[in-house]
């Protein structure tokens, strides 16, 4: 008998087709009122104090459509306390939320997007688990709310109202719901979350990992004009002065104005008046009527910066402090470039055989760096303490720091 004949037997029934994903549509217990009076407040945070088990917890912004990333809505969900939604442009301080929660974790999707908005309220978690990184961590093909709900519970939740404008007032009813349906479900997904890392023996690395993002902050963002689309084919100083005081109008006008900058007037347009470099309103380019709208601005931006004396130019963007792009390390260090292929080769190996994207076993950037300049021991340990001065977490240095001695070994110094 060949091996086509017993693949499959002539009368073997063909498997029957998954049952179709059942639609999430309703909260459990209807959609509730958006609090908006301190009374409220307090009453919710009553509520939520006498719950028990973790606070499933998600904020909704306006971005794209307001300036900044403030939230427009939180909304909370405690077992034996139900589900809130609260205004923290009506109720600025949520403080007391805070103080009911205490020292229970809170359960986010993607933390790193919701954690600096609730800080301005006043929320801020002692511990908490994230239900985007804890699927990276599983290696779950999609990370996404959606897909993960469906995943561990089979379960289709719409995600139609997820780019509205949230200050808009009133919040529209299937906006509500919508809002109500994010924090329905995901106490159930922590915990089968939490079985499955166990059972991957993933629970340490997920534990580190949820440890670091209670105290996460977002990266300050150093000279922000020079992230304007475009601006890379402008590479002298007055060119570069004009984007950079076209950049600080436009988000002037937008902070005045609560808008996001980019409805104001987009980047490309900042760059096609810092390249056309006009002194009367007819010398400005046309195609982008914002221009027109805010032109005194426009021209009055270009004024200030074409009187700029020369030492008050910016300079071409600063080169990064980090090694050569890995493309010319053949070159530059051809011993380098071997440890470092050596290394990834085996971090791909283990994050493949783990199920785990590889970068999130080691960043490339903390990676480069130690490889590039590495320590004076070429020794475990010591590749530890590299990697853990670049924000390497212990579970990573534990892994990764062995591979580094192996490819110094196998790649010493001539």
């Amino acid at each position: 008998m060949t091996d086509d004949e017993t693949a499959i037997a002539p009368d073997e029934p063909e498997a029957p087709p998954p049952p179709p994903t059942e639609r999430l549509e309703e909260p459990a217990e209807g959609v509730p009122p958006v609090l908006t009076t301190e009374r409220e407040l307090m009453e919710a945070a009553d509520a939520i104090a006498g719950g028990y088990g973790p606070v499933a917890i998600d904020a909704e912004r306006a971005s794209g459509y307001r300036y900044g990333q403030r939230a427009y809505l939180v909304q909370l969900r405690r077992e034996d306390s139900g589900t809130w939604l609260v205004d923290p442009i009506a109720l600025p301080d949520l403080s007391p939320l805070n103080e009911a929660i205490g020292g229970a974790e809170w359960i986010l999707h993607a933390a790193t997007q919701d954690l600096a908005c609730l800080a301005e309220v006043g929320l801020r978690p002692q511990q908490l688990f994230d239900t985007e990184l804890a699927a990276r961590l599983l290696g779950l093909p999609r990370v996404g709310l959606a897909a993960v709900v469906e995943h561990y519970l089979g379960l289709a939740l719409a995600k139609e109202h997820s780019a509205v404008d949230w200050s808009t007032r009133p919040l529209p009813e299937p906006w509500l719901r919508y809002a109500a349906l994010d924090v329905e479900v995901l106490v159930e997904v922590r915990n089968l979350m939490g079985v499955d890392l166990a059972q991957q023996s993933k629970h340490e690395w997920a534990r580190e990992e949820f440890a670091a993002l209670t105290t996460w902050t977002p990266a300050v963002k150093t000279d922000p004009w020079r992230r304007t689309s475009g601006v890379h084919k402008l590479r002298q100083p007055r060119p570069l002065a004009l984007v950079r005081e076209l950049w600080e109008t436009r988000d002037q006008i937008a902070r005045e104005r609560d808008v996001s900058p980019g409805r104001i007037i987009p980047d490309q347009a900042l760059v096609d008046i810092a390249t056309a470099v006009p002194t009367t309103p007819a010398d400005l380019p046309s195609g982008h009527r914002a221009i027109q709208r805010h032109q005194r601005a426009w021209l009055a931006a270009v004024a200030r910066a074409s009187e700029l004396p020369e030492d008050q130019l910016p300079v071409p963007a600063p080169r990064n402090d980090g090694p050569p792009p890995p493309k010319v390390w053949a070159d530059r260090d051809p011993l380098a470039a071997a440890r470092l292929a050596a290394t990834r080769a085996e971090l791909t190996a283990f994050a493949t055989d783990h199920t785990i994207p590889v970068e999130n076993v080691c960043s490339p950037d903390p990676l480069r760096r130690v490889v590039w300049t590495p320590p004076e021991s070429y020794t475990a340990d010591a590749f530890a303490q590299a990697l853990r001065s670049h924000g390497v977490r212990e579970w990573q240095t534990r892994i990764v720091s062995p591979m580094l001695e192996r490819a110094f070994e196998t790649h010493p110094e001539d």
